[in-house]
This record gives C-alpha cells, sequence and structure tokens, in this order.
C-alpha cells in the first residue's frame, strides 16, 4: 500500500477503505508519511470530502494512534459536553457544575484558544493557582472523588489529531466538515464519556458562519459518536454576537460566577440550563428533559452546582475564595468605556471582529504559545436589539496595553450597525434535521 495511491483516489473523488484510512493516519503518526503527502491528502479530502463510513473510520483510526481514559470504574453516569465554540462562549464553566450538582460524573478534556475564539482552560487558568495539566490517573481520581474535572488533553490522546490539525491549519483545509467532525469526536471518544452535549455554533462568531454547514456538522458528529456506542445529543445554537455580555478569561469566569448564582446574562443561562437538562436525560439522571431543567435550575437555586464549582477549583489547585470575592480573579489596570456616536437600534454585531478587539487587548493569542494577559477583554453593555441614544455606554475595554485602547475602541463602533428600526432578534437555538451528512 502506498501513500501516493491513497492521495490519488481520494482527489479522483473514490472511496477509501478501513485499511486505507489506518495505513495513512498510522503512517502520518510514526513519520512514515510525509507533512506534504499528508497535506495534499488534507486538500484531496476538502475538495472531494468523506462520506458517513469514511469518517466514522478516519475518527476510529485516530483514536487508535493513542491513549484512552477508561471511566468506567465510576459509579455516576459519565456526561461531557462539547461547544465548537465562539467569541464569550463560558458555556462549560456553567454546565460542568450544575451536571456535576446532579449528579453526573462530568469528564471534561478542554482546549486553548486561538485566534478570536476563547479557550476554556485559559479562562480556568485565570484562577489564581488552579492547574489543567491532570494526569490521567489524578483526572478520573477527581471525578470518582467530586464527579468534575475540567483538564486540558494529554499529549499521548489522539496524537493523530494533533499533526493533522497543525498541517489544516496552515494549508486552508480547517473548513472541511468531515475532518472538523472526526477531529472533535476522536478526542471525545478518547476521553471516554457515554454521554456527549454537543454545542454547535453558527453566526458570525463561529468557525462555521452558515447555519446549514453547522447543521449539517452536526448530524454528522451525532451519527459518528453513535456508531462508537456513545449517547450524543446535538444542539445548532446562535453566535451572532457573544454569549452573554463578557469577552476575555477572568471576565468571563466572574460571569461564569453569576451565572452559577442564578444572576447572569439570559441568553447564557438559557443555553446552560438547557444543555445541562439534556446531559442529565441522556445520562438517566432525569425521566424527561423538562424534569431535568427543573432538577438543573434547582442545583443553581439553591447553591449546590456553585460549591460543586468551588470544589473543582481546590481540587485543582487553585483558590478556591474567588467563588465568593471575584475581585481576587486578575485585573487590568484601564477600563474605558466606548459610546454610541448616534441614536438607533443595534441590529447586527461582528462578533468575531469583537474577539479580534479583545486579542487585541491581550486576552487572545495569535499563535500557540503565546502569552494572554488574563484580565484582558470586553463587558458588553448593549446586546442585539437595544435601543440606543448619542452617547449611551455600548462596552467597556479592560486592558493593560494602553496604546491599543484608542483604535479598539474605533474598530468596537464599526463592529456595530444601528438602524432607525429593530430586526428580529436572531434565534438562540435552531432544530438539527436528520438529514444526509
Amino acid at each position: 500500500m502506498l501513500a501516493v495511491e491513497i492521495i490519488e483516489k481520494k482527489r479522483d473523488g473514490k472511496k477509501l477503505t478501513r485499511e486505507e484510512i489506518a495505513f495513512f493516519v498510522d503512517g502520518v503518526v510514526r513519520g512514515a508519511i510525509p507533512d506534504y503527502q499528508a497535506a495534499a491528502w488534507c486538500m484531496a479530502v476538502y475538495f472531494r470530502g468523506l462520506d458517513e463510513e469514511e469518517t466514522v473510520q478516519l475518527t476510529e483510526a485516530m483514536v487508535a494512534t493513542g491513549k484512552t481514559i477508561d471511566l468506567s470504574s465510576l459509579a455516576r453516569p459519565t456526561v461531557d459536553k462539547h461547544s465548537t465554540g465562539g467569541v464569550g462562549d463560558k458555556t462549560t464553566l456553567v454546565v460542568a457544575p450544575i451536571l456535576a450538582a446532579m449528579g453526573a460524573a462530568v469528564a471534561k478534556m478542554s482546549g486553548r484558544g486561538l485566534g478570536h475564539t476563547g479557550g476554556t482552560l485559559d479562562k480556568l487558568e485565570s484562577i489564581p493557582g488552579l492547574r489543567t495539566d491532570l494526569t490521567p490517573t489524578e483526572f478520573v481520581a477527581q471525578v470518582d472523588r467530586i464527579g468534575l474535572a475540567v483538564a486540558g488533553q494529554t499529549a499521548e490522546m489522539v496524537p493523530a489529531d494533533g499533526i493533522l490539525y497543525a498541517l489544516r491549519d496552515v494549508t486552508g483545509t480547517v473548513p472541511s466538515i468531515p475532518l472538523i467532525a472526526a477531529s472533535i469526536m476522536a478526542k471525545k471518544i478518547a476521553a471516554g464519556a457515554a454521554n456527549l452535549v454537543l454545542d454547535v455554533k453558527y453566526g458570525s462568531g463561529a468557525l462555521l458562519p452558515d447555519p446549514a454547514q453547522g447543521r449539517r456538522l452536526a448530524v454528522l458528529m451525532r451519527r459518528i459518536g453513535t456508531a462508537h456506542g456513545r449517547r450524543v445529543s446535538t444542539f445548532l445554537t446562535g453566535m451572532e454576537e457573544p454569549l452573554g455580555q463578557a469577552v476575555g478569561n477572568a471576565l468571563e469566569v466572574k460571569e461564569a460566577l453569576a451565572a452559577l448564582r442564578g444572576q447572569g446574562p439570559p441568553d447564557l443561562l438559557t443555553l446552560a440550563l438547557t444543555l445541562a437538562a439534556e446531559g442529565a436525560f441522556l445520562a438517566g439522571l432525569v425521566k424527561t428533559r423538562e424534569e431535568g431543567r427543573r432538577r438543573a435550575e434547582r442545583a443553581v437555586a439553591s447553591g449546590t452546582a456553585l460549591e460543586k464549582f468551588r470544589r473543582m477549583i481546590e481540587a485543582q489547585g487553585g483558590e478556591g475564595a474567588v467563588v465568593d470575592r471575584p475581585d481576587l480573579l486578575p485585573r487590568a489596570k484601564a477600563t474605558t468605556l466606548v459610546l454610541a456616536p448616534r441614536a438607533g437600534y443595534l441590529v447586527r454585531m461582528d462578533a468575531a471582529a469583537i474577539g479580534r478587539i479583545a486579542m487585541r487587548l491581550g486576552a487572545g493569542r495569535e499563535k500557540k504559545g503565546d502569552p494572554i494577559d488574563h484580565g484582558a477583554g470586553i463587558v458588553l453593555l448593549a446586546k442585539l436589539g437595544a435601543r440606543l441614544d448619542p452617547g449611551m455606554p455600548l462596552a467597556e475595554l479592560h486592558t493593560n496595553r494602553l496604546a491599543e485602547i484608542e483604535q479598539a475602541m474605533k474598530e468596537f463602533q464599526a463592529a456595530l450597525v444601528l438602524a432607525e428600526e429593530p430586526l428580529p432578534k436572531p434565534s438562540l437555538f435552531l432544530p438539527v434535521e436528520e438529514e444526509e451528512a
């Protein structure tokens, strides 16, 4: 079997066999297949695609290149939640403690931010002392003890994904839906949870702006999970504006703490309670989604979800007092208001541009390894549909990069569209219909 023959076969639009896919993925990880051939294969897949069977087999081959986590010893039903990411998306920080408070074992492997989307690990590491580099043994033991752990993926898990993603990132092949689906699902399957709740984002601040693409990805990931013996639910949710009000690491932790007290922004609370209810239903902790929603609301109202978050912080070496004193989180030196330039209704918001502005202020990184300022970011003071008068506050900019403030203010105003008449607010949820992936 030759790598070039497999590349040519896919280039010509033909279906690959399980053996060919396994040979190619294994060869990439071992270094027997060089980067230029792996990149050529990714481009062939980008243009020719993979069918559902090929994508399931690719996921399987990627999982087989590394270690997996065994959660079968845990007494609680295991649940994982994954979002495809977006600006201000801090739902893991809210959903995971709620699910743990409802009796689930939440074993969550998360990633770092790159570009305009934030990463859960970066947000958690804004909490003084908290570590996310848990070993698999520490990870499982913590979930067993308190029902909750959020940590980084170890280098031994799905090494094929790290290699292929790095190539996709520099060859223009990131938006391939089969490759996205296999990348996400390989990591979810390797992490060991039996029940998966997938939140697929669409809109200006998401990886896939088109809801039709998001729907296709959601359906495909659900089918991959089912083929690998997981129970999977998928949601298609809007990212036409940042989720909640906070964009930036410590600012988002502060907002997540407010949500766990039932005081967070309505869109964040609605999404978190819906995802938590679905996870509890999948795991058999409740008989209906409606019961799941009621129990999720009680976990917040009673303070048990917040207490789970505190216990996780402390178990991972962090300062648990931030739960009661968010002022212990990092803060930027400068806070500047952005004001509305004229009257009108806020009808459109470029969420990706707002994410890039937060990067300019220090909250994100352009390439892996770049340092970030945990206190930097943006707090939105107006959301879509708001009626504005001239001079009304639109946002707070938080930064230690004082030289960036003036340009950031101009860019933020340019990211908004005001109109004389309001437009219907975009839906937070769109239906995920079973259709051909």
